[in-house]
């Protein structure tokens, strides 16, 4: 059997709604349960507001769950998040070295993949000005390019295959996906996407409302959630 990359056990978080003096907790994550083992790819479904994205930010160690027990176990994880820390007023070179750096690599690293980044994002002459002067597709362009660019143990993806104009869509697609299927990296992938989930992962787990309510094989797992959806 495969190294065990995370475990989470009851994993919870909770925010704080502004309700009189002391406002009242809402529980973004209350049980979730699973392990990740190493080389896997693993699928993460549910509906907008279950969770995902708050798992996410767990398992990419940007927050710490407020109860139940998440480990990871030494390895280096980096969340294919769009626009990370990217500065309005910055250029997308300076802004390249600044996500990079936020994604775990040392200026030095980032600095070296800048020629790759720029080819890839198709920005030009743009990727020497501020950001603030570019559309939402090519904001998505820079963001993709850089996540892209970090090669580490563990690669989260919360839903951003379908970012950028139609042909930046297409090429961000084929290159995740040949990623994947390369089967050499471990992944957790989000995606409403229920084709994409069948395809790409060898398991999924199904999160609703804040609780992870069925894991395995990728084909049932996404059966019995189209079938919930149409009777709830």
């Amino acid at each position: 059997m495969n190294k065990k990359v995370f475990s989470l056990q009851e994993v919870g978080i909770s925010y704080r709604k502004k309700r009189g003096i002391f406002g009242e907790p809402f529980w973004a994550l209350k049980k979730v349960s699973f392990d990740l083992f190493q080389g896997e790819t693993l699928g993460v479904i549910g509906r907008n507001g279950a969770g995902k994205s708050t798992l996410m930010r767990i398992m990419s160690g940007i927050v710490q769950p407020d109860c139940g027990t998440f480990i990871n176990y030494g390895y280096k994880v980096s969340l294919l998040s769009l626009q990370l820390g990217f500065i309005s007023y910055l250029t997308g070179r300076e802004n390249a070295i600044l996500g990079g750096m936020l994604m775990g690599l040392r200026r030095k690293e980032i600095e070296k993949r800048i020629p790759a980044i720029k080819e890839f994002s198709e920005l030009g002459d743009f990727f020497e000005k501020p950001i603030n002067t570019y559309s939402s597709g090519m904001n998505a362009r820079l963001g993709f390019s850089v996540a892209f660019q970090v090669d580490p143990d563990v690669l989260l993806i919360d839903e951003v295959l379908g970012v950028g104009d139609e042909e930046f869509r297409a090429k961000s697609t084929r290159v995740m996906k040949e990623r994947i299927l390369s089967g050499n990296k471990t992944i957790v992938f989000i995606s409403h996407d229920a084709r994409s989930i069948e395809k790409l992962c060898d398991r999924v787990v199904w999160i609703e409302n804040g609780e992870s309510k069925m894991e395995g094989n990728p084909k049932q797992i996404v059966e019995e959630y189209h079938r919930y959806l149409h009777t709830n």
